[in-house]
């Protein structure tokens, strides 16, 4: 399972890993949003009305749901289903929302958060894609902090800082090799109390008085006021890429 924040990178990433990781199926997820310019039904994602998502749900034909950003997401379970009992090794682009659900049914699958180098590459991303509004922009990197804040429920983290090396580092995972890539590593420990702060506000909404305020909940106390959730990840990546380079 791979996971992220709106703008990280993800679909891009997932992209290039099946390029290089041949034995990898892709999970074609259902939607009921309505597809992008360059998006295919039936490659991309199951398009389908809200009616017929919401019967399916009913049926129990999903192997994890969820609402994100006013639509609604699932994984088939048929299909998971008949791809494992065949022995196929199988990457769900899903949320933290069905992360926790995959993991609930299907306690041995392995889980990825991928985590943007800084708040303003996460906005710069979104922006580039010249899809969505100005309102839904903002609404997409305010809902994003909620998202940050689930990254120590997964596996392994990948910072999508340099895309070579953040395909690098997922193939390595694919692969069993990736241990150094570990959630639990020390480097990151670091930036949890900003994920907190960012679950609360936006990432460059911060107040000297705000952090004071919240400091007492284990904030690491270098974090500068403007974007605490930035200055701890440069800092981390400062770190030799966590001591593992």
């Amino acid at each position: 399972m791979i996971a992220a924040p709106s703008g990280a990178g993800k679909t891009s990433l997932v992209k290039a890993l099946m390029e290089r990781e041949p034995r990898m199926r892709f999970s074609v997820s259902y939607t009921t949003r309505a597809p992008r310019p360059n998006e295919v039904d039936g490659r991309d994602y199951h398009f389908v009305t809200r009616a017929r998502f919401e019967e399916m749900a009913a049926r129990g034909e999903f192997l994890e749901h969820a609402r994100v950003f006013d639509n609604f997401y699932g994984t088939g379970l048929a299909k998971v289903q008949s791809e494992l009992q065949d022995g196929q090794l199988l990457l769900l682009e899903i949320d933290w929302q069905g992360a926790r659900q995959v993991r609930a049914r299907l306690p041995a699958a392995r889980s990825i958060f991928i985590l943007p180098p800084t708040r303003r590459a996460l906005e710069e991303r979104l922006r580039a894609r010249s899809t969505d509004s100005e309102a839904v922009i903002e609404r997409r990197l305010k809902d994003a902090a909620q998202d940050l804040s689930h990254w120590t429920e997964f596996d392994y983290v990948v910072v999508n800082d340099q895309f070579e090396r953040a395909v690098a580092d997922l193939l390595a995972i694919v692969q069993q090799r990736g241990d150094e890539l570990a959630a639990t590593r020390i480097c990151l420990r670091r930036l949890r109390g900003s994920f907190w702060i960012a679950h609360e506000k936006p990432w460059d909404a911060f107040s000297e008085q705000s952090f004071h305020r919240t400091r007492r909940l284990s904030k690491p106390p270098h974090i500068a006021s403007e974007d605490a959730w930035s200055v701890c990840m440069r800092d981390a990546l400062r770190r030799s890429h966590c001591n593992s380079r």
